[in-house]
């Protein structure tokens, strides 16, 4: 596997770095880390910061445990953060990049996203965002399912990326049923209503199975849970009760001006979830 694992030397950065180096290590990869140095300034002043951010990414390979043992490449790109970042990823043949949550910067990110969020809307690469400490193996995984090409794509990467293993993932699907504010306020019974819910429950069930064998996931032992709710309220109760390791998520490729006011699911997730998230962009036409 060949991982990009993007570095701003901060602390969030040293534990995406520890967490890509474990998974280079077990998967038996290659790990390229980047820095990108801002070029919109003196060219004197960029050649120090190349190479002082060169010097830094030598002693992180050379003291990070988890760099041990694995097959590490400084690169040092100049540019914006995520331009680089995706340059780099898409130059080397990355499989997967790997960051940490980036500090947000209040209303600019409202309008343009953080680094994370655009190197996502930009690439074609899975990206890890890793927001707890390194761990060699991800236990218990959770993957938010929509029924959407998005979703299959997101569950087919990440078994190919090796994050996820069928015993210790559940994949949750959310529904609403429609109906259920309209009985409630044309005074049906509780009993009616419950018994509404569950067929409603029953049916989004046989959709996930549906869907699961559909795109040949059937098979695996998968364990299923179909909460009802919005997507976002479900997600974040689900990661509250469960305590995942992993949130892996498909994105769906929305961009222009909708996507830059509401965001998406995923963008909510990587904003307000503190668990590590896989987000898998659209496969590629």
């Amino acid at each position: 596997m060949n991982i990009v694992a993007a570095t701003d030397f901060s602390t969030r950065s040293n534990r995406a770095l520890r967490q890509a180096g474990l998974l280079a290590r077990s998967g038996g990869g290659q790990l390229h880390l980047i820095h990108v140095v801002d070029d919109d300034q003196p060219a004197d002043l960029v050649r120090i910061e190349e190479r002082e951010a060169r010097r830094v990414l030598v002693e992180q390979i050379a003291s990070m445990p988890e760099l041990r043992e694995v097959r590490c490449n400084p690169v040092v790109a100049k540019g914006y953060p995520f331009d680089g970042i995706l340059r780099a990823a898409t130059e080397l043949g990355a499989d997967l990049i790997v960051m940490g949550p980036h500090r947000k910067q209040f209303l600019r990110d409202i309008f343009v996203g953080t680094t994370i969020e655009r190197v996502i809307r930009g690439g074609r690469h899975p990206v890890l965002m890793v927001n707890n400490e390194a761990q060699r193996h991800y236990e218990r995984v959770l993957v938010p399912v929509d029924m959407s090409d998005a979703s299959a794509n997101a569950i087919r990467a990440a078994l190919a990326i090796g994050l996820m293993r069928e015993d210790s993932t559940t994949l949750l699907h959310a529904f609403l049923p429609m109906a259920k504010a309209r009985m409630i306020s044309s005074g049906a019974s509780p009993a009616t209503i419950s018994q509404y819910v569950e067929s409603e429950h029953d049916r989004a069930t046989d959709e996930l199975t549906s869907f699961l064998v559909a795109n040949d996931f059937g098979a695996r032992r998968w364990s299923l849970r179909v909460d009802e709710g919005g997507p976002m309220q479900v997600i974040t109760r689900a990661v509250s009760q469960a305590q995942p390791d992993l949130l892996v998520m498909g994105t769906h490729g929305r961009s222009g001006l909708l996507r830059t006011l509401i965001g998406s699911v995923t963008e909510e997730a990587l904003r307000s979830l503190s668990v590590d998230v896989l987000a898998v962009p659209p496969a590629k036409p």
